[in-house]
């Protein structure tokens, strides 16, 4: 049977795939559906085909799961901040923890077994930093799934108290101000994104992001996130003019208090800043570096590399474990975080480089430091191809690899692993219970590689070959774009724009069914856009 948008079928679920998709076959081809869980046996209806695979929605659940429950969030699932809250957090886990193993297996070619999986003892109100956007008409909220369409939230299940009073304030003020919205295809409007960072003691710092350098009625703004926010300990301005989706900017100015917040982490005290890294998890937080450390295997000799450092919680986390630490951050702001961080905790035996991490990387690779344990948790994006060879060319003992994003993190395996580096250890810790996100810590040694190799199987008609291009996946790179650019871009222009960049693209993937095609070409301004995923990417 060919499959067709808009027929009705009844499948049965195998299991799952990304993004917490149920998968079905459907004459031996792999249908993707959302909300769907194993074992259900579903009605559902065809929204996409594709050359290798379909999407679906379910449309009434015949024979429900066991694991199945019902969404305590009147939201779920209009809104896109959440993916599991209609199953059991104990099957959240395992399928979490199974995605990790099965990335690692099929990209990483590895066959380290991930440990069981460290999940959350509270999975309300964990989060410690809310990111609202506004839209162009007022509404501060959160993205409808897979939009950019925002959808009025006052009271999320997943942030503090003070980010939803936080939120609600901001409403009261663009309403009785008269204040605009900012409108991503557009570029106009005033205020674009609410920032609010929490702490352990209840303390928050706000920071309004916006089109411009000045709100009217500043004074205003500040009355009414005081008085919604008691513990308040500032509130700042951001600017961010550039075009696109991308929240923070690159100028800050108080309006009151303080621009930083200090909070603990693994007994030490750090202070943070807006653009700081930090994790939204606390509590997970220090149960995700314990075991960091724990795979570092350090004596109290190792001199340490931690690359992506942010305000320095890693790296000061491993400074009471070795003899000298040395962290990297291209944010300037986080540096002076990490520096102000080791002084406040009394570290004495750490370092902090300001710059991008495959720059230092490969400069301190030229000055032949050989540091005994390299750590890295880049963002989602994962590590340049650069970084990668200059980490094999330091020669460290171990590498320490945290991601939050496992997919990337198996393909960085794959690369350090064709440069000498075996995973020997790997476990995922559950740093966003609900949500679709996993973070995951990897072990890696310098050690014998062995030659033979191993042959896996794969049926074309089972899987998007996508997920199998070198660099992102075709997924990410819409997104990317979308995000930043505001345009869809589609498979075919990808593949074309793979092409004239050297980028292998698979043998059956979006080619003419015959030379004398004709083919929608590329547009320029998307081919741009395109190109700019590419770089993000570390893929050209």
């Amino acid at each position: 049977m060919e499959l067709a948008k808009n027929q009705e079928h009844t499948v049965t679920i195998e299991g799952y795939g990304e993004g917490g998709m149920g998968v079905a076959r459907i004459d031996g081809r792999v249908v993707f559906v959302h909300g769907a869980l194993r074992g259900e046996k579903c009605r559902v209806l065809i929204l996409k085909t594709l050359k290798s695979v379909a999407f679906a929605k379910v449309l009434e659940v015949l024979e429900p799961s066991s694991e199945r429950i019902t969404p305590d969030c009147p939201y779920f699932p209009r809104c896109g901040g959440c993916t599991y809250r209609h199953i059991r957090y104990e099957e959240e886990l395992r399928l979490k923890r199974q995605r990790v193993q099965d990335n690692l297996s099929r990209i990483g070619g590895s066959d380290v077994t991930v440990e069981e999986i460290l999940g959350a003892q509270d999975t309300l109100h964990y989060r410690n930093k809310a990111q609202y956007p506004v839209s162009k008409d007022g509404a501060v909220g959160f993205y409808r799934a897979r939009t950019h369409e925002v959808i009025e939230c006052e009271h999320c299940l997943l942030v503090k108290p003070e980010a939803a009073a936080a939120a609600e304030a901001l409403r009261e003020y663009m309403q009785s101000c008269r204040v605009a919205g900012y409108d991503e295809k557009t570029g106009r409007g005033l205020v674009r994104h609410l920032y609010i960072r929490s702490n352990a003691a209840g303390e928050s710092l706000v920071c309004v992001l916006v089109n411009g350098d000045k709100l009217p009625k500043e004074d205003r703004l500040v009355t009414l996130l005081r008085d919604a926010c008691p513990k308040c300990t500032g509130i700042v301005l951001g600017t961010n003019t550039k075009k696109g989706n991308v929240i923070l900017g690159d100028r800050y100015r108080t309006l009151w208090g303080s621009d930083r917040l200090e909070d603990t982490l693994c007994g030490k005290t750090f202070r943070l800043s807006v653009p700081s890294f930090y994790q939204v998890n606390r509590v997970q937080a220090e149960r995700l570096y314990a075991k960091a450390i724990e795979f570092a295997g350090l004596t109290g000799q190792e001199t340490v590399l931690d690359l992506y450092c942010g305000a320095g919680t890693i790296t000061l986390a491993l400074s009471d474990h070795a003899k000298k630490v040395l962290g990297a951050e291209i944010v300037p702001e986080a540096i002076d975080d990490a520096r102000e961080n080791a002084a406040r905790n009394g570290v004495k035996n750490a370092e902090f480089f300001c710059g991008d991490a495959s720059d230092v990387a490969k400069k301190l690779a030229r000055e032949n430091l050989r540091p005994d344990v390299i750590t890295v948790d880049p963002p989602r994006k994962g590590l340049a191809a650069d970084v990668v060879e200059s980490i094999a060319e330091m020669q460290p003992g171990r590498v320490v690899y945290v991601s939050c994003d496992s997919a990337t993190m198996a393909r960085d395996v794959k690369r350090l692993a064709d440069l000498g580096y075996t995973a020997h250890r790997a476990c995922a810790v559950d740093m966003f219970p609900r949500a679709d996100h996993v973070e995951t810590v990897v072990l890696l040694s310098k050690g014998e590689v062995d030659s033979k190799k191993i042959r896996v199987e794969f049926s074309l008609e089972d899987m998007d070959m996508s997920e199998f291009q070198d660099g992102a996946t075709y997924p990410q790179i819409k997104e990317y774009v979308l995000e930043h650019t505001g345009l869809k871009v589609s498979n075919l222009y990808i593949s074309q724009i793979k092409r004239k960049c050297g980028i292998g693209v698979g043998k059956n993937y979006n080619l003419p069914k015959s030379e004398d095609s004709r083919q929608p070409q590329c547009p320029q301004e998307k081919e741009k856009a395109i190109r700019e995923a590419f770089k993000y990417f570390g893929m050209i």
